[in-house]
């Protein structure tokens, strides 16, 4: 899999269950974030032209769920951020483990899982 930079990986996740008004029904949304708002962890590592992201990458902000504003039924967050929780097992980007396309998140703080989908970039393969 293509390992992911700061350059455009969109990470989908589904359903994000948020309380919408006006009667507080639970409804799913979509919920997707892109890893140009991500916070790298390192700043040795680029791959064509991005930061290499690995597991300590932290995102500041997930879109789709705006409409429950009443916040999520996990996590109490709508636009939560999300962060990476599976990547390569052999492969470390500064002193983690890094993270490549198909790399499980959570995303808006607890309130749903998502996967990474899209490369950011198509030069380096992670075959771990």
């Amino acid at each position: 899999m293509f390992a992911n930079t700061n350059l455009g990986v969109l990470n989908l996740g589904f359903p994000d269950v948020c309380l919408t008004p006006p009667l507080a029904v639970p409804v799913p949304y979509p919920n997707l974030t892109f890893s140009v708002t991500h916070v790298p962890s390192q700043f040795n590592i680029l791959i064509g032209g991005g930061l290499a992201e690995n597991l300590l990458t932290q995102g500041t902000v997930s879109l789709g769920d705006l409409a429950g504003v009443l916040t999520g039924v996990a996590s109490g967050t709508v636009a939560g951020p999300d962060r990476p929780v599976l990547g390569s097992i052999k492969v470390l980007f500064g002193a983690a483990f890094a993270t490549r396309l198909t790399t499980l998140t959570i995303q808006n703080s607890t309130n749903t899982v998502g996967v990474s989908l899209t490369p950011a970039q198509i030069c380096v393969l992670l075959l771990s």
